[in-house]
């Protein structure tokens, strides 16, 4: 097993909180045959410090992390969905689209700079791979078809990674685990601005709602539940 994105940040006692041991939180992965992959905000405006929501020191390793998955899962052939804000990268939101964000004291985003809201070059979309625009909202499937789109292909595990751990991710994770589908999360995939908050995130979330996994136990699940087509002779 490899070592846990919150290893010495969370307290021997909030562990034993749990009254689970360490067997538990070492775990392999405990999930369905029909995997997808869900990519969560994997944008500029996240993934680039350059602007005020981004923040590179995380951002890009995900984004390298994402790639790796990313390769696995088209080979594989498994469904994947990506989640961008809005329908076109300079759409201006209304205010009730925008929503109650606490997001007073922020600067402003450079105008020379090229639009925020495109998901990144590294891990750029494929035909047949579905873009999801989700809004301002964190979850992924909060107002949009996702929970439809992955009900049609008989998805049965969403494989979770993006920006925010503490945001975004972990909104669309707690979503999927309420519409009881088999939650994996590769840990090197997310990434957030706070590193603390990312960490107890991720314990969180592995203690209640998902596998919080490498993405190399990952990609090792994908391809052992993903069906081999014969070699042609």
């Amino acid at each position: 097993m490899d070592q846990k994105p919150w290893e010495g940040h969370i307290p021997e006692s909030d562990i034993l909180s749990f009254k689970k041991d360490a067997a538990f939180i070492d775990r392999e992965i405990s999930a369905g045959t029909k995997p997808a992959l869900v990519i969560i905000d994997m944008t500029r405006a996240f993934v680039d410090g350059r602007y005020p929501t981004g923040w590179s020191e995380t951002g890009y390793p995900a984004a390298a992390a994402n790639a790796k998955l990313l390769a696995a899962a088209r080979e594989c052939g498994i469904p994947v969905y990506f989640t961008k804000a809005y329908p076109y990268a300079d759409y201006l939101p209304i205010p009730a689209q925008r929503g109650r964000w606490k997001m007073g004291g922020r600067s402003p985003v450079d105008p020379a700079l090229p639009p925020g809201d495109v998901i990144v070059d590294e891990i750029a979309p494929v035909a047949g791979e579905v873009v999801i625009d989700k809004g301002s909202k964190p979850s992924g499937f909060f107002g949009t078809q996702l929970a439809s789109l992955l009900i049609y292909e008989g998805v049965d595990t969403c494989i979770v990674t993006g920006m925010t751990t503490s945001g975004c991710v972990r909104a669309t994770v707690l979503d999927a685990f309420q519409y009881n589908f088999n939650v994996v999360i590769p840990h090197e995939a997310c990434a957030d601005r706070s590193q603390l908050s990312h960490a107890v995130s991720l314990y969180d979330m592995h203690m209640k709602y998902a596998d919080v996994v490498s993405v190399d136990e990952t990609i090792a699940y994908v391809r052992a539940v993903t069906p081999r087509v014969p070699a042609a002779v």
